[in-house]
């Protein structure tokens, strides 16, 4: 099992070390706008759908 381990271990340690340590916090300050700017996209849209669903008097309610 230490064939898959070791060599798993290693590339993690390679990647936080020189890929996520480096760009430091830009990169979860680049998450959380996405997240907020794909909630506000989400209930646009799902404000359209329920504008939709309630005016639609062929639904099954």
């Amino acid at each position: 099992m230490d064939w898959l381990i070791f060599p798993l271990r290693d590339i993690l340690v390679w990647s936080f070390e020189n890929l996520l340590e480096p760009v430091g916090n830009i990169l979860n300050y680049t998450w959380v706008i996405l997240g907020f700017v794909g909630t506000a996209i989400w209930l646009r849209y799902q404000a359209k759908y329920n504008a939709e669903a309630a005016s639609n008097p062929d639904q099954i309610k």
